[in-house]
């Protein structure tokens, strides 16, 4: 049975720009009434404010999800403005572009922080509230989540964590009627490449090299709505993730040669 979005409280983080707004306007159009989460309480501002003239109902709660006492509080905010919670979207993340041995252990510890604490975080804290509602929980993971990549250790290791995590969080929940969905998108036109910090955790100068294509924020949130809605446990939302997936399992030396000869361009000395 697929779930009717109309008139429930979805609580998505990473909410200011990119997946993250594109999430929020979706579930908001399909009459959800969004909680948005972020850091950046400027563009939060101005998302909830264009969310509102399109008539959703919306919050916007500015906080870092990394600190587990915000994120307790972002739920009893969301409960005290709606009166419920039926629905968590962890889109927040953060990525590095470098070799490990010219990475930091501070920009692998800040990666893990918000791409894997910062959702488990939130997720207990919303978890009772969840379950009494019979809701549902996303994690946006990454093609990173699954097989290797080249010069993101920390982000695949961060990613590879929420599927151990969230797998066996749905085998606990279930039986409860809360479903829990895994996202795998390859390359997505957002921000978070631009954001990346190289192995010192300044920002990277450098593009990022992509493979297959780019979607849109719009579309892969159109089907991260539908897998929610249609209680899928993994969404694969593009072709190359796809790909990605099968050749990964059924030839796992192949994948990462592929792989690195397509993004190690990213790194010259990299034999």
């Amino acid at each position: 049975m697929s779930r009717d979005i109309a008139g429930k409280v979805i609580l998505i983080t990473g909410a200011a720009g990119g997946l993250g707004a594109a999430l929020c306007q979706r579930f908001g159009s399909a009459g959800a009434r969004i909680a948005a989460v972020d850091i950046d309480a400027d563009r939060l501002d101005t998302l909830v404010a264009k969310l509102r003239s399109s008539g959703v109902e919306a919050l916007a709660k500015p906080a870092d999800i990394t600190d587990s006492g915000a994120c307790e509080k972002l739920v009893a905010a969301t409960l005290a403005q709606f009166g419920a919670l039926d629905g968590l979207v962890n889109n927040a993340g953060i990525s590095h572009r470098s070799l490990l041995a010219d990475t930091s252990p501070e920009v692998i510890r800040r990666v893990m922080d918000v791409n894997f604490f910062g959702a488990t975080n939130l997720t207990q804290a919303a978890l009772p509230q969840i379950v009494a509602r019979q809701g549902f929980i996303v994690a946006v993971s990454s093609v990173a989540g699954f097989a290797p990549l080249t010069g993101r250790t920390g982000y695949a290791a961060s990613k590879h964590a929420l599927h151990g995590f969230f797998d066996s969080l749905r085998s606990e929940v279930e039986g409860a009627g809360v479903d829990v969905t895994i996202v795998c998108p390859s390359f997505i036109r957002t921000g978070i490449g631009a954001a990346a910090t190289d192995g010192g955790g300044a920002p990277v100068s450098s593009p990022r090299i992509t493979t297959g294509g780019e979607s849109s924020p719009e579309e892969v949130a159109g089907k991260i709505f539908e897998a929610a809605r249609t209680r899928h446990t993994l969404l694969l939302p593009d072709a190359t993730a796809h790909k990605a997936w099968w050749l990964s399992r059924l030839a796992p030396g192949l994948y990462a040669r592929i792989m690195k000869r397509r993004v190690g361009g990213e790194f010259p000395g990299l034999p």
